[in-house]
């Protein structure tokens, strides 16, 4: 989406039938913390304590 014109109503037409958890993924993908905290996370050894860490300073969950 970073080669589209955000003035574009047709490049947000998506967002007509998007419930919060898409709202919510859309504002936190681009959120500069999450995004540093994301990379940190990836850098280190998946253990589940920093994964569950990361999860509940972010308010994620995830149904598998």
């Amino acid at each position: 989406m970073a080669d589209t014109d955000w003035r574009s109503e047709e490049a947000y037409s998506v967002l007509n039938t998007a419930d919060a958890a898409d709202l919510a993924w859309e504002w936190l993908r681009r959120d500069g913390d999450y995004q540093q905290d994301y990379k940190r996370l990836c850098r280190r050894e998946r253990s589940s304590a920093a994964a569950g860490e990361f999860r509940r300073k972010w308010g994620l969950s995830f149904s598998c």
